[in-house]
């Protein structure tokens, strides 16, 4: 299974079939999922969920009747944590021939907390249809996908840097790390923002998050740091897949950076 080819391929399916999930499928992504080990050791607690029993929907989902979604404590790094397993479940899914797409918002959460059995002290960032995508997307996920630009990337050069912020790194100049950042430019995010900024220094890989407004709730949830998850999640995959050797840590290096820039963590990187 060459898993740059499906972090490639791979898209966030809003329009199903409407084929119910069959249950080996459901029963393997769910045990691919209890399996999974984050960076931060952060447990996750997983259940997929029929949509029927349970009263779920999400207004921007059509023809799927089933979800993922896991629940957690509310602790330091819990968003990267959870968005590192999430994507892992993902690209286990598209390898299956199943579409997923996260949802943070648009749906009925209460609902999806009680289907969760999430007590007041949990924390269940956000959730995913399980389904067989349609052939044709519905027209409202076209234009959906127009609007948030869905298919576009921000270029190489703009996210990744030699050194320090002020100088970009090329995919000419990355060397063995070219594909694993590729494969983080390539990565989902909440509205396409593409929070990542990476900055290679010696053996070391140091992610940043370029935070954007709107993305912190009340109660101190960060989004953008799932999608940072998603970012580490892919830079790691995609290594392994380069016959590299990442070991994650964090220990933030102290670089000049701007103001809505924040330290997440780092991976030192050997051939």
């Amino acid at each position: 299974m060459n898993m740059m080819e499906i972090i490639k391929g791979r898209r966030s399916v809003r329009t199903f079939d409407g084929t119910a999930l069959k249950k080996e499928d459901a029963e393997s992504i769910l045990n691919f999922a209890e399996k999974i080990e984050n960076p931060y050791d952060i447990p996750i607690y997983w259940k997929v969920l029929n949509a029927e029993k349970y009263g779920l929907s999400s207004p921007v989902i059509s023809g799927a009747d089933t979800y993922i979604a896991g629940k957690m404590m509310h602790i330091p790094h819990a968003e990267e944590a959870f968005g590192y397993a999430f994507e892992k479940i993902c690209l286990y899914a598209k390898s299956l021939g199943i579409g997923t797409t996260m949802i943070g918002g648009t749906m009925n959460r209460g609902a999806f907390e009680q289907a969760l059995g999430a007590s007041k002290d949990d924390f269940m960032p956000c959730i995913s249809p399980l389904g067989y995508p349609a052939k044709k997307m519905s027209f409202k996920e076209t234009m959906m996908r127009k609007g948030l630009r869905a298919d576009s990337r921000t270029a190489f050069k703009e996210l990744f840097f030699d050194g320090s912020f002020d100088a970009p790194l090329t995919e000419e100049t990355a060397g063995s790390l070219r594909e694993p950042l590729e494969a983080v430019r390539l990565a989902p995010s909440a509205v396409n923002k593409q929070p990542w900024r990476l900055v290679a220094l010696g053996d070391k890989v140091h992610f940043y998050e370029k935070r954007s407004k709107g993305f912190v709730s009340e109660d101190g949830s960060d989004m953008q740091k799932i999608d940072m998850g998603v970012a580490l999640a892919h830079f790691e995959i995609a290594a392994a897949e380069s016959g590299l050797t990442c070991s994650f840590e964090i220990a933030d290096p102290g670089l000049s950076t701007q103001e809505d820039m924040i330290y997440i963590a780092s991976y030192t990187v050997k051939q």
